[in-house]
């Protein structure tokens, strides 16, 4: 491209410098010669004129003063009478090329004129070698020119073709290049743009492959369980039955989950909120997990108001509610209080234990990936707060010692609700 360039850019100004240099060439020529037998013929008046004035006034003509006021010409008088007089002045050159020019009078005053025509043409070349010097400058111009030119078009481009390359290969890194001209300049900013979606869906992926592994342990945690109790209390065919339908419960949550987090991956969740009751999540996640909190001693207590509905998912939240109480139960201590009430904006679901609360170097990035404080994997609470973010609400911790988070929720309609007691589930 650059070879191209440049062959058409001093291709462009060999024709744009014939085009204008040759005319200007044969104008100056003649605009020289002209210009010679003009002041020639004018010499030529002056001296005629002269010549009658002296002859007037009967005083003869000095050949030297005439050299004199005339270098350079050979000047030829004829003055008619009787007898005929004819005065020589200069020498003529030795070239014998002349030019010349004549004057005369009414009363018999005849004058020639002449000088060296090679004179002439020294000018005139000399002033020919002037503009082809002046092309050749502006010939060597227009190549610095198309070089600079080809040099910042050609660069910027194979800059963008190694950009576009490692796009391809999947680093998905902007380079924010600009090279000051706009149209490469756009190139680079779709460019830009388009390694940032693509770094921002590689990102989604991974995450959602972390996070599914995640997602997916708690009911496949609680399926477990059910499936253990089945087998201890295989005696009684009663609880075989409850253990059983409470299995297939978990079997449908960890559908319900995998579909929710197919949802998020796509970004779609926030369009699908809808009116949920919020006793019904409770239970049905107290329910799973009040086994495990039996099992390590500690019980997990409902307080707040009754009948509240909010806009959310099911799967959705009833999935940010496991991963408090599983974070609860990993790291915290004593009863688990879980309460509900009604706000002016929102409706709002706290969730505290009787631990140590959360330490108080950790507390702040206690949402960030992979921070945890007692040896887990730091994805679970980064999960429940993105989870309720997509159900058009957050998660916030509101209370370090015991530790308190609260899931903050779009209301569905007017909350009226009834009082509860604070007690076992």
């Amino acid at each position: 491209m650059r070879r191209r360039l440049l062959t058409s850019t001093l291709v462009v100004a060999v024709i744009a410098v014939l085009l204008l240099g040759v005319p200007l060439g044969v104008v100056v020529s003649r605009l020289i010669v002209d210009e010679a037998a003009q002041e020639l013929g004018s010499e030529a008046k002056r001296l005629v004129g002269e010549v009658e004035y002296a002859r007037v006034q009967e005083t003869p003509l000095d050949p030297q003063q005439l050299e004199q006021k005339y270098p350079d010409r050979y000047i030829q008088i004829w003055e008619h009478g009787t007898p005929l007089r004819v005065t020589v002045v200069g020498s003529p050159p030795p070239s014998g090329h002349l030019m010349t020019e004549d004057a005369q009078t009414n009363t018999g005053v005849y004058v020639r004129i002449s000088r060296d025509r090679d004179q002439v043409e020294q000018d005139v070349g000399a002033r020919l070698l002037l503009i082809v010097a002046l092309a050749v400058a502006a010939l060597a111009v227009a190549v610095s020119l198309a070089v600079v030119q080809s040099r910042r078009l050609t660069l910027p481009l194979q800059d963008l073709a190694k950009i576009a390359d490692r796009l391809g290969s999947g680093d998905a890194r902007p380079s924010k290049h600009r090279y000051g001209i706009p149209e490469l300049d756009r190139v680079a900013q779709v460019l830009d743009r388009s390694a940032t979606r693509i770094s921002d869906l590689l990102t989604r992926e991974r995450e959602f492959a972390t996070d599914a592994s995640h997602q997916l342990r708690t009911p496949l945690t609680g399926l477990t369980m059910r499936l253990e109790e089945i087998v201890a209390s295989s005696d009684e065919p009663e609880v075989v039955r409850e253990e059983g339908e409470a299995a297939i419960v978990q079997a449908e949550r960890l559908t319900a989950v995998i579909d929710e987090l197919l949802a998020a991956a796509r970004r779609q969740r926030h369009a699908q909120a809808h009116p949920v009751a919020i006793d019904e999540i409770l239970g049905q996640q107290i329910i799973e997990w009040e086994p495990v909190f039996r099992d390590a001693g500690r019980e997990i207590r409902l307080d707040g108001t009754r009948g509240l509905k909010a806009m959310a998912t099911t799967g959705g939240f009833g999935q940010v509610i496991a991963s408090l109480l599983e974070n609860s139960l990993r790291h915290g201590g004593g009863a688990v209080t879980v309460a509900s009430t009604c706000g002016d904006s929102y409706v709002v679901i706290e969730v505290a234990d009787e631990g140590e609360g959360i330490a108080d170097e950790i507390a702040p990035r206690i949402f960030e990936r992979n921070v945890s404080g007692g040896g887990g994997t730091g994805l679970g609470l980064t999960l429940a707060r993105a989870l309720a973010a997509a159900d058009g609400g957050r998660l916030e911790l509101v209370r370090r010692r015991p530790a308190t988070f609260a899931v903050f929720l779009r209301p569905a309609e007017e909350n009226g609700g009834n009082r509860v007691v604070s007690g076992p589930a």
